[in-house]
């Protein structure tokens, strides 16, 4: 049986293949970079970018719908103000 191994790298991907003959067919390995890893670290990063803009758009929401509650709030205690001073005005 007869191996033949091959390095190639770029500096960045190293890729190695693995050749083997058994005398009546011949056996390729391959095994090469991190490629994937790198795909999936920048998958993870945009989800994670992703995430916090949506949590930021969320807090603004509830930021905003605390205002307008507020502002109710005071339009209403103003409207009751009126209503008492316009029962005062009529006794």
């Amino acid at each position: 049986m007869d191996e033949r191994i091959t390095e190639r790298t770029d500096g960045v991907t190293t890729e190695r293949t693995v050749e083997r003959d058994t005398g009546d067919r011949v056996v390729v390995e391959r095994s090469g970079g991190g490629g994937t890893a790198i795909l999936v670290i920048l998958l993870l990063a945009a989800l994670a970018v992703g995430g916090y803009f949506l949590f930021q758009a969320n807090s603004r929401d509830a930021a905003q719908a605390s205002a307008v509650t507020d502002a109710a709030k005071s339009v209403g205690d103003a409207a009751d103000k009126a209503g008492e001073a316009v029962k005062d005005a009529v006794k």
